[in-house]
């Protein structure tokens, strides 16, 4: 009797094997650890000319990238590559990279620390902050701070960090949002169709001061 039950031990344990290898197969690869020094690299040769040598952009038409979480800046680079974020400048560097050049670049310019900036407009900051801490209730408009934070750091992951952003570049996007240009952020176009031009003006002018 032990002898006829030999040969499907056997085959029982061989499935067992295949399926196992077969599991391990199967399981994803894990990501390679960032390279900063590639990051650092390739953000200087395609990048500081716009957003500064240590992603704290001098100009107030380009973002400050420095202190960025990096899962929004990879998130943003494919939707600049892939068009669904529509802006042909980024479109064209965003398609010379890959997954990994986008993540140490992210990764890098994570590692820097972002200049503050400040507000211009005392009057608009005023306004701005009751929105940006409060809302706008009979509008439904939501407290901009649920998402990305009072001080504007944001929330890793999720909601990018907007504190001591160019108030031109704030403004820009806000707009952008408001009227379908920038696509990329139901949740945004949402918020951003409630608000007019001076509201607009005043989180901008008040994001740009947040630290």
């Amino acid at each position: 009797m032990m002898k006829s039950f030999a040969p499907l031990f056997l085959v029982a344990a061989m499935l067992a094997s295949a399926f196992s290898a077969s599991a391990n197969t199967a399981e994803p690869a894990k990501a390679a650890q960032p390279d900063l020094a590639k990051g650092e690299a390739s953000y200087g040769a395609a990048c500081a000319a716009c957003h500064g040598a240590d992603g704290n952009s001098g100009t107030p038409t380009f973002p400050k990238l420095a202190q960025q979480h990096p899962q929004y800046l990879v998130k943003q680079l494919q939707e600049f590559k892939s068009g669904k974020r529509a802006n042909a400048i980024m479109m064209g560097f965003a398609s010379a990279l890959s997954e990994d050049d986008m993540r140490n670049i992210a990764f890098w310019l994570a590692s820097k620390a972002a200049k503050p900036g400040f507000a211009k407009d005392k009057e608009a900051v005023a306004l701005g902050e009751r929105i940006y801490r409060g809302g706008i209730a009979d509008r439904q408009v939501p407290a901009c701070a649920g998402c990305h934070s009072p001080n504007g750091a944001g929330i890793p992951a999720q909601y990018p960090r907007i504190g001591g952003q160019h108030a031109e570049y704030a403004g820009a996007q806000l707009t952008a949002f408001r009227d379908g240009v920038r696509k990329n952020s139901l949740q945004m176009n949402q918020i951003a169709a409630k608000l007019n031009d001076r509201e607009i003006k005043a989180l901008a002018d008040y994001v740009a001061g947040l630290r």
